[in-house]
């Protein structure tokens, strides 16, 4: 099987994916060295630098980097249907083993590696976004506005409402603290993977998935729409239009994501900056991103990224394996160890990393090494890897 051509790849799609696989690793860190799903990071980190850095990353990164990359797995996925159905290959055999090895992967990371796994979510959604990809990109895009808003909007307003009735209600330790950190600093592999399974499912459950549903699938149908519609491949005619968006979205976004430093660190406040100044600021990244990449002093700047971009699923799993290797008890035992600021540091260094070692591989190979056994089992056959 013949890998896709330089030419046929479209540079700023890889830049973001890129872009998306750091600014996740960024708040990703954040529950690689602490509790972070069970504690209130308001009072967590609540003066000096890592308050600082905490407020930083919260605004301009949490919640905006996973709506960035399932935005882009919705593009990415309406790329692949029309490139399998031009080879007269039937796209839902092809889909249903892409998402099948996507659920494997990810029940193999979630449970043996690292419980903040995205991508069962993403398999499971996928499923369902298959019975959306005939709808024309209006139909995608104006179905994926709606479904993301109006649950969304009606959740916010409960909460505010649970707000007012109970005023000062915050986050709730469902764990011993002390304990759990004890476990992933000190204990065995097999005292870690039961923890690791515990929290997995403590976010990914049958009371969850509605939540999910209505947080990933609408930004799946919104991505696809987006490729229906060429935005990317012809990012010069439509240039002025892209601008006008990038800089709407950044304000809007950012605005809402500031919500609970300038009215209330609540639960409600907390949903809103998320839900709604999450999407918004990742449609800025990537608006900004794609006019960036016309323009050449700066494409050449945003290059790195796109090394990492085209081996995303590589290193994202890479990332999760160093980062468990380095805080838990099976390897170094730094966890609980180490302030916002040594985590960031380390994201930096890895990163940068990952760019000389992305920019390497791909000189003799043609996939990464989980993307080649993804399209190996995807097509059921042998994709040709080794560059000549």
């Amino acid at each position: 099987m013949k890998p896709i051509t330089e030419n046929n790849r479209i540079i700023a799609i890889d830049m973001m994916r890129g872009f998306a696989i750091f600014g996740i690793f960024l708040v990703n860190m954040l529950s690689f060295h602490t509790p972070f799903i069970y504690i209130d990071p308001y009072t967590w980190w609540d003066s000096g630098i890592d308050r600082n850095l905490y407020t930083f990353i919260d605004i301009f990164v949490q919640a905006s980097f996973y709506p960035l990359f399932a935005l882009l797995f919705g593009y990415g996925v309406m790329i692949l249907r029309e490139r399998v159905m031009a080879k007269g290959l039937s796209f839902p055999i092809i889909a249903f083993r892409r998402f099948t090895f996507l659920l494997i992967l990810g029940l193999l990371h979630a449970l043996l590696i690292w419980h903040g796994d995205i991508l069962v979510t993403y398999a499971v959604i996928g499923f369902i976004f298959l019975l959306f990809m005939k709808m024309s990109a209006k139909s995608l895009i104006i179905t994926g506005i709606v479904m993301y808003v109006l649950p969304n909007i009606l959740l916010s307003l409960l909460l505010l409402v649970a707000m007012m009735l109970e005023p000062g209600s915050g986050v709730t330790m469902f764990v011993n603290i002390e304990s759990y950190i004890h476990t992933y600093q000190q204990g065995s592999f097999v005292e870690i993977t039961e923890q690791r399974i515990e929290d997995w499912y403590f976010t990914n459950n049958f009371g969850t998935l509605p939540l999910l549903v209505i947080t990933i699938l609408p930004l799946f149908l919104i991505g696809a729409g987006v490729q229906k519609l060429k935005l990317f491949e012809h990012i010069e005619l439509h240039q002025s239009i892209i601008k006008k968006a990038a800089v709407f979205t950044l304000i809007a976004g950012l605005a809402i994501k500031a919500i609970p430093y300038v009215w209330d660190e609540n639960l409600a406040a907390q949903y809103i900056q998320d839900t709604f100044g999450g999407p918004l600021l990742a449609i800025g990244y990537s608006l900004s991103i794609a006019t960036l990449a016309t323009m050449n002093k700066l494409r050449k700047i945003l290059e790195p990224l796109a090394y990492v971009g085209r081996l995303s699923i590589s290193n994202y799993l890479l990332q999760s394996i160093l980062s468990t290797l380095l805080f838990y008890g099976y390897g170094l035992g730094f966890y609980g160890k180490v302030s916002i600021i040594e985590g960031t540091v380390i994201v930096i260094i890895v990163f940068i990393f990952q760019i000389f070692l992305s920019k390497l591989w791909m000189k003799h190979y043609y996939y990464g090494p989980v993307e080649w056994l993804w399209r190996a089992f995807t097509y059921m056959k042998k994709p040709e890897l080794k560059r000549k």
